[in-house]
């Protein structure tokens, strides 16, 4: 039958992160029968998304067959515990979102529930003490997670990388091309497609070259070369819930101390993302234009910086939002010619991943089945919505009023499906995820409501247990982890070791002075 008949050629259209992404891991998982061909444009700068990641890369990376080391020396990658959020509830509050778990359950209850009885007795910290990648991140330490010891608190500890986004697709390309890519360099003058079935035969390149394939996969970025020009793909405008449609990105100097958390500082009409790497610091402000002009949001970008600017803030304008489908046809969209939302909690290159994934479970053969078409555009949808509603809360929980982008935030209209889970939550600080889809588990909602000031009850069960033994509960969970915090290396001191254990010598970290910087730097960077 038609349907069993599988496709031998895979176009990739971009390169960038997303399309030497996909070119690795497809290179290596599907090792015969065949042919993979990027096509980039070396003289077209790529926006660079990315620099910062969440635990889930690690899945990527195993599968890819890339381990830390190996991110490490090629990548200038650090370690990542969380991301701290300064000047979000309002000016000179900070809380840190981190990843792993919150303290421990009593009965099958939550610490947080108890935390929210409680808090108004004056005698509990701050709530970042009940979490050991918090606690840590505090004080720029890192640990490796030890999880054959279920008692202790390094079974909860879960990280991510930051990396250097263009060395880490450079990495990936050298491996892609290794496992058999063929990488073409040119740009893509014109798109053939077939007239009965509308699908994507070929592409011409400025030089003649005809590239024909069976699946083409657009990584083209935001113009969405394919999935929009070529195959007319409406895009869902998001920008009511959304109002940031601009950034500027500038490398730095690196500081004294390497942290092992990003940071997202909250500004009048936007945010600023400081990211550490071994060789200096990535950073940039994002902002909405009708609040701030490209002027006033450089000035404030560069008079917030740790050390001297290592080159001119890049520019880089976008819109909230997504594809109405991000598989039309022969044509698969991955990145951000599938949508893009702002990178406040690193969801980017994981959306990247996600998009590789469901390709590969839902793999076409010549007849492109519509079902398998639709599951996919179903799946994208969901995620893109789920994690859409979670950066919303960011902005809509706030106790800020200061200025009129955040006046208009605060008191907005959210998607019907924030709206519910936050009225949930107030009722008595309970979350459900709606299924293994969901991107952010319980602990994320809950730092992230808790430490932006939303209003809760807590779970009246909690009353099930005595205030003092509640109280003796807390307390031990606080001293527990801050022990632990305080016995965790330095994370540069990690860092070191970790290289020392390879056979060539470790690169020397350059905290405190500027490294080297790449030839090409991503243009936008990703707490």
């Amino acid at each position: 039958m038609e349907e069993n008949i599988p496709i031998s050629r895979i176009v990739i259209v971009g390169g960038g992160t997303a399309g030497w992404m996909t070119a690795a891991l497809l290179s290596r998982l599907f090792s015969t029968g065949y042919s993979i061909t990027l096509i980039e444009a070396s003289d077209i700068g790529t926006i660079g998304v990315g620099e910062a990641t969440i635990p889930a890369i690690k899945i990527y990376n195993e599968m890819a067959g890339i381990d830390d080391l190996d991110l490490l020396r090629e990548a200038h990658a650090t370690y990542k515990l969380g991301i701290e959020f300064v000047n979000w509830r309002e000016p000179g509050h900070s809380y840190i979102h981190g990843f792993g778990n919150i303290g421990q359950d009593l009965l099958w209850l939550h610490t947080h529930q108890f935390y929210l009885r409680h808090r108004a007795s004056g005698q509990l910290g701050h709530f970042d003490n009940y979490a050991i990648n918090c606690a840590a991140a505090r004080r720029a330490a890192m640990a490796t997670p030890d999880k054959r010891n279920p008692g202790s608190p390094f079974s909860d500890l879960d990280y991510a990388f930051h990396f250097d986004a263009t060395a880490y697709a450079a990495f990936l390309r050298k491996r892609a091309e290794a496992q058999g890519v063929a990488r073409i360099d040119g740009r893509i003058v014109e798109v053939s497609k077939c007239p009965q079935r509308g699908f994507v035969e070929s592409v011409t390149l400025a030089d003649g070259r005809v590239i024909g394939g069976d699946l083409f996969v657009d990584c083209s970025g935001m113009r969405g070369l394919l999935i929009g020009d070529a195959m007319g793909v409406d895009y869902q405008d998001w920008s009511q819930w959304l109002l940031c449609n601009r950034a500027l990105a500038v490398p730095c100097e690196n500081a004294p101390v390497l942290s092992s958390s990003t940071r997202s500082t909250a500004h009048g009409a936007g945010w600023q993302w400081r990211i550490p790497l071994q060789h200096r610091i990535g950073n940039g402000l994002v902002y909405a234009a009708e609040h701030l002009s490209d002027d006033e949001a450089s000035a404030i970008l560069l008079a917030n910086l740790d050390g001297a600017a290592l080159k001119d803030p890049m520019p880089v304008r976008f819109r909230p939002g997504r594809r109405e489908r991000s598989w039309e046809r022969n044509v698969v969209a991955i990145g951000l010619s599938s949508g893009f939302l702002e990178p406040l909690e690193s969801t980017s290159i994981h959306l990247i991943q996600t998009g590789i994934f469901r390709l590969i479970s839902l793999f076409p053969g010549r007849s492109f089945n519509q079902a398998d078409i639709d599951e996919y555009n179903r799946q994208t949808a969901f995620e893109y919505e789920d994690v859409r509603d979670f950066i919303i809360a960011h902005y809509k929980v706030t106790r800020r009023e200061d200025t009129p982008f955040w006046a208009y935030l605060k008191h907005m209209e959210v998607p019907q499906s924030l709206a519910e889970r936050l009225e949930l939550f107030a009722s008595a600080a309970r979350f459900f995820q709606h299924g293994k889809a969901e991107l952010f588990r319980e602990e994320s909602w809950v730092q992230v409501l808790l430490g932006q000031g939303f209003e809760a009850a807590p779970d009246p069960m909690v009353d099930l247990v005595p205030a003092d033994q509640a109280m003796a509960f807390l307390k031990d969970i606080e001293e527990v982890i801050a022990d632990n915090a305080t016995r965790m290396l330095d994370h540069a001191e990690y860092i070191r070791r970790k290289l020392a254990t390879q056979q060539q010598p470790a690169p020397t970290l350059r905290v405190g002075a500027a490294g080297p910087v790449s030839s090409v730097d991503p243009a936008f960077g990703e707490p």
